[in-house]
């Protein structure tokens, strides 16, 4: 270590920059930005109110031309802004450089043009248009919470109520569940939830848009499996409890512990009294027993000490406390629901993916000895013509991938490359991602124009899913108009490489209209573009927003440990708090969302007290005083 000491404290060079290069160079950029700005033809179509925004984005898209990386080092060394946090009044930002460095080389700098924004006017459009689009805030934080919403708020009116206590400022209504009877009650819950001065809640009518999906499966057994709560020796702790009840009726229990209620043809259950032993055959063959510990009219509670596999017809017998030989036959199990169809796929295997609506199925081998793969259905069938034997297919949110290799008239042959170790089930209505397909997908379905009829009329914002080209913002802006003189809110979900590439060609469209925001969808968007390329894509999407003064909706599985199994992990609760980059975060339903709102809320009251946006804030710090108190003493 000693012989490096030199060599360390050795200085480097600190070149002073060269001011009439800087000079020369910012304003070749500021004459590339108002040309680029002139020479966009269709300014005259963005609505009035977006116009400077409109013209903003133009500017920032030519600043981004140029690789200004070299120039922003010379600026720091200066004292100068580097313009890492230009987006929202990029010429102002340029022109106030221009003045210092020239001021600083001894000469003056004038120019007849007005900048477009003032420092503070980028910041306050931005706002502006926030609070248009998703309403206001609780005054101790700048980020709106939007929750989805679960099909019980259409009944459940305290559910809605104490979403909106805890912080819920936006709702989205996701139109690829339910239906207008129910979301129309979900509007009529949020609206008396206002009334009862919760403040306002903006509703978003998410549509489905061209998602694709797996389609149906052959159903699975109808088989219901029992087993008993053991410790690690593999001892009991407690016995599995089942209702066994006269099919027709109701499943009334009586006991917290029971995890199953059975159907019974036969009326022998009125015979059964507590003490009594129930003997069976399972369907593995294995004799089991259950004893009876509570006894009613139509049906008893039984525990069982031993794994039960039940199907319809399992035959039940009776050996009451008395009797000691004697068995009597009292009913049997009943119709019980099937599993849900699957296909257990792993590295390696073949799955068909077809055009035809006929239930898919396991791999088989038929009657003559031919392997036959596993085979699945497609929502749209039509895309697969549009899909080129070696691209990659994925399903499932990103947990099945594979390679096309044979593409024939009615299905595609695919290779399966990806799953998790020991293999992964694929089931029906799961989601398929085609991310280097060139895919020729209309933007709006005959269900999305039906759905949007009703979302024009009772929402607040209206969300493209899977936003692609202008022409798709296009279709959507024209069935709007098409439909009556109200204009909600536009919401651009961008969920592929094509939307995320045609962003700002959408947005000077969708600024046609007084309001729109962007959704960075994050679950297809990481699948299409690829997790590794996620965090840049987003950074993007947030840069390119903010510089039109549109505000962001940060979406996808934000604190989704915590509402669904009511525990974040760190990492959910690190990207929460990253999220307050943008202007709304949204929140999945789950079993704990009122909790996930609470929590949130939380988390980004605290998070504004140190950053917005792209810029830290030096709030007194709590270390800093700490440590300084600690030193006097």
């Amino acid at each position: 270590m000693t012989k490096l000491l030199p060599a360390y404290r050795k200085r480097l060079p600190c070149p002073t920059p060269d001011l009439q290069t800087l000079i020369k160079e910012l304003l070749v950029i500021r004459k590339d930005m108002l040309q680029k700005e002139s020479s966009y033809t269709d300014l005259h179509k963005v609505h009035p109110r977006c116009r400077k925004s409109a013209r903003n984005l133009l500017h920032y898209l030519a600043l981004r031309l140029h690789d200004v990386r070299p120039l922003q080092v010379q600026l720091s060394a200066l004292g100068l802004s580097s313009m890492g946090r230009a987006e929202r009044k990029v010429q102002a930002t340029v022109d106030a450089l221009l003045t210092h460095l020239h001021t600083l080389s001894g000469k003056e700098w004038k120019t007849n043009e007005k900048p477009l924004l003032c420092h503070n006017e980028g910041r306050r459009l931005l706002e502006e248009n926030a609070e248009a689009l998703l309403g206001t805030t609780a005054t101790d934080r700048r980020v709106r919470i939007m929750v989805t919403m679960p099909s019980q708020t259409a009944d459940d009116f305290a559910l809605v109520e104490n979403l909106m206590a805890n912080g819920m400022n936006c709702a989205r209504i996701n139109c690829a569940h339910d239906g207008p009877v129910i979301w129309e009650r979900m509007v009529t819950n949020i609206r008396r939830a206002e009334m009862k001065g919760l403040g306002k809640c903006r509703i978003l009518m998410d549509l489905c848009g061209p998602k694709l999906r797996t389609g149906k499966l052959t159903p699975g057994n109808a088989v219901q499996k029992v087993r008993p709560v053991r410790n690690d020796l593999g001892q009991v702790v407690r016995p599995a409890h089942i209702w066994l009840h006269q099919q027709g009726t109701t499943c009334a229990t009586t006991s917290a512990e029971t995890g199953l209620c059975l159907p019974v043809q036969g009326g022998g259950l009125q015979h059964c009294r507590a003490g009594d032993v129930i003997s069976l055959v399972d369907s593995r063959g294995a004799k089991r027993k259950m004893n009876v510990i509570v006894a009613a009219d139509k049906g008893c509670m039984v525990t069982a000490s031993k794994t039960i596999y039940f199907t319809p017809g399992t035959k039940l017998f009776l050996r009451g406390k008395s009797e000691t030989k004697e068995k009597k036959k009292i009913a049997r199990i009943g119709e019980l629901p099937r599993k849900a169809g699957t296909l257990r796929l792993q590295p390696n295997d073949l799955l068909l993916l077809r055009k035809s609506t006929e239930p898919g199925r396991s791999a088989y081998y038929d009657e003559n000895g031919n392997y036959h793969p596993s085979s699945i259905g497609c929502s749209i069938p039509e895309v697969l013509d549009d899909v080129q034997v070696g691209e990659p297919i994925w399903f499932d949110d990103g947990n099945i991938g594979g390679i096309i290799e044979q593409k024939e008239a009615e299905h595609l042959l695919v290779r399966i490359t990806q799953t998790r170790p020991g293999g992964k089930s694929l089931r029906s209505e799961k989601g398929i991602n085609l991310p280097e397909s060139h895919l020729h997908l209309p933007a709006l379905s005959k269900a999305d124009l039906n759905d949007l009829a009703f979302a024009v009329h009772h929402a607040d914002m209206v969300g493209l899913s899977f936003a692609n080209t202008v022409q798709d913002v296009e279709s959507l802006l024209t069935a709007i108009k098409n439909i009556g003189s109200n204009v909600p809110g536009i919401v651009l979900k961008i969920e592929t490489p094509r939307g995320f590439d045609n962003l700002p060609a959408m947005l000077l469209k969708a600024m046609e209209t007084p309001l729109c925001g962007v959704m960075i969808a994050r679950g297809d968007l990481a699948i299409e573009c690829g997790f590794g390329r996620l965090a840049e894509v987003q950074e993007q999407i947030l840069w390119t927003c903010e510089a039109a003064h549109v505000p962001v909706i940060w979406a996808t599985q934000v604190l989704e440990g915590l509402a669904k199994q009511g525990m974040p992990t760190r990492a959910e609760v690190t990207d929460a708090a990253m999220g307050e980059r943008s202007e709304c975060i949204m929140l999945n339903k789950g079993e704990h969302i009122i909790e996930a709102t609470r929590a949130l809320s939380e988390i980004l009251s605290r998070m504004q007290d140190h950053q917005t946006k792209k810029r830290s804030l030096l709030r007194k710090l709590h270390l800093a005083e700490k440590f300084f108190t600690n030193e006097a003493h």
